[in-house]
């Protein structure tokens, strides 16, 4: 069964992954491999929370992949993502793990350089999607650079990252199909509907 506590805050949503002994486990694989601003990201949070909100059992075997990120800028290469992956897979065999060094995905995106794992997920493109986890000696700590408003309520928004790069926010939200998955979702595809503009002051003038 679910254990579906109510979701209103970031300490509600961490209760949830200690308390599911499958996702706990995730977590703590990548604990023992000592990466560097290490967390789990992504899918491995939005869909366990969009799960609960509509009343479905959270089912691990259901994650496409885990999303395994950190930060180290000594070592951007992609051998030690490989290097990572590999031991997770001996960990926990029957999991996709991808991992990816933050520190070079910004040339990937497009983006400047990115600070540390934070800022890096600020980046990403949907304020729902933009949110990690970690467990540290059992104690699971999230993170959500956008907070978590948009994720509890069900709204897919772009984040403020994503302003000149709409067609890229579209594209990739339309080909997930989450509406037949998550019905009760809100997808917000323009920027204006995402971020509409305040009222004029003289908008609200009486006349």
């Amino acid at each position: 069964m679910n254990p579906a506590p109510p979701l209103r805050t970031i300490a509600d949503i961490e209760h949830l992954l200690e308390a599911h002994a499958d996702l706990h486990a995730l977590l703590s694989h990548v604990d023992r491999l000592s990466l560097s601003d290490g967390w789990i990201g992504a899918g491995f949070i939005r869909n366990t929370v969009w799960d609960v909100l509509h009343g479905r059992i959270v089912d691990v075997s259901r994650l496409n992949d885990v999303d395994v990120i950190f930060f180290d800028p000594r070592d951007a290469s992609r051998e030690l993502e490989s290097d990572m992956e590999r031991r997770l897979r001996d960990i926990a065999p029957g999991t996709i793990w991808s991992v990816k060094n933050q520190a070079r995905m910004h040339r990937r995106n497009g983006d400047r350089p990115y600070r540390d794992t934070f800022d890096a997920v600020a980046h990403w493109p949907e304020t729902a999607t933009a949110i990690a986890a970690r467990s540290i000696d059992g104690k699971v700590e999230v993170m959500a650079p956008h907070g978590i408003q948009d994720l509890l309520n069900l709204i897919v928004r772009p984040t403020p990252a994503f302003e000149h790069k709409m067609g890229v926010y579209r594209e990739r939200v339309s080909s997930k199909d989450w509406p037949t998955r998550w019905p009760k979702l809100t997808m917000l595809m323009t920027w204006e509907e995402a971020y509409p503009a305040p009222q004029s002051s003289f908008d609200r003038i009486e006349t």
